[in-house]
């Protein structure tokens, strides 16, 4: 039995789950509310992670109001500057070394000016905050499936228009119990012909049938969470010889009351089915844990060793959008990693 002695925080990797409000520390929410005068729930404000669970529809809906309780606490140019670049420090702590962090744009714009002033402050603050902390980042741009189709038309023109100013992505997130993906296969038609990644969240609150949907209607790329694909061994066959990535979330899977425990999480069933994984902390401001403790639950829950450590490290790496040399590094990384 190898000793667990390497410290997953110093393991190069790529961080392809995030969303944008949900990456915020709790310490910046609370400063923020308290200079806009905003009153938070209790929830927020306890120096715990919110207890949530998200099987049920009212779990959700209380999920999504913390969400946007603490999302109104972004007005200023400022505070996007200030949050992207803490999520870059975070990340880089946690050994980091590409972010593609998800954002709706429309949530924003009400307050930024519209949606394509809100979308230049979020692509401005993370070239500065890339430039800053020497992280590379990008942006994943998503539609909201509790919204109508021909907004995420627009959105997705919008992504194309500006791939050359930092977004490589298209997704589509909220509940998926809501929305069939095929009312938006155009969305994603627009995003894939413009040449961005397709990766919308499939597979975590319902079962097989969304991931399946998401590849047949939506010709996904990558899968937001997809864990609930184990359910189907035919399914995972296709993600597997197709080299679906699945963005898997351990702790927010866990928070949300996809799992009941840390080690119900399929981490095992999908890394043996050769499903390639990109682990993720999806909103680190709710679920309590950034990064490298995904994969600490990998370790201590699943008996990952070292070795199968930095192998989904490396598939991380080979799911993102990252340039040949950015790749090439970290994987060269990962390598020094396990040597050392």
């Amino acid at each position: 039995m190898e000793r667990l002695v390497r410290d997953v925080s110093q393991l190069p990797k790529a961080h392809l789950h995030l969303h944008f409000t949900g990456s915020m520390r709790p310490t910046t929410l609370l400063e923020l509310a308290d200079k806009y005068g905003v009153h938070l729930p209790s929830a927020l404000t306890s120096g715990e992670p919110p207890k949530l669970r998200a099987t049920d529809e009212r779990g959700w809906f209380r999920f999504q109001r913390l969400y946007d309780a603490a999302r109104a606490c972004l007005r200023e140019p400022e505070d996007i500057q200030r949050l992207v670049r803490e999520a870059a420090q975070e990340d880089l702590k946690d050994g980091s070394g590409w972010l593609e962090i998800q954002v709706d744009p429309t949530s924003y714009a009400p307050r930024l000016g519209g949606l394509i002033p809100a979308l230049e402050v979020i692509l401005d603050a993370v070239d500065s905050a890339s430039r800053e902390t020497g992280l590379g980042m990008r942006v994943l741009v998503a539609a909201n499936r509790m919204k109508h189709p021909l907004d995420a038309r627009t959105l997705a023109r919008l992504a194309v228009r500006y791939a050359d100013r930092g977004i490589v992505g298209f997704g589509l997130s909220n509940d998926e119990r809501r929305g069939m993906a095929r009312d938006f296969d155009r969305a994603f038609a627009i995003a894939r012909d413009g040449g961005l990644l397709s990766a919308p969240h499939g597979g975590e609150l319902t079962g097989p049938a969304s991931v399946r949907d998401c590849l047949d209607d939506l010709h996904a790329h990558r899968i937001g969470h997809g864990v609930r694909a184990v359910e189907d061994p035919r399914l995972l066959k296709r993600l597997a010889d197709r080299g679906v990535t699945c963005e898997v979330c351990p702790a927010s899977n866990v928070a949300l009351g996809v799992y009941e425990k840390p080690e119900d999480v399929p981490l095992r069933t999908l890394f043996e089915a050769g499903v390639p994984m990109a682990l993720g902390a999806d909103d680190p401001l709710l679920f309590g844990s950034r990064l490298a403790a995904q994969y600490e639950i990998a370790r201590t829950h699943h008996g990952f060793t070292d070795a199968e450590l930095a192998e989904l490290a490396r598939q991380s790496v080979r799911a993102s959008a990252a340039p040949v040399d950015v790749r090439e590094k970290l994987l060269a990384g990962i390598d020094a990693w396990l040597a050392g």
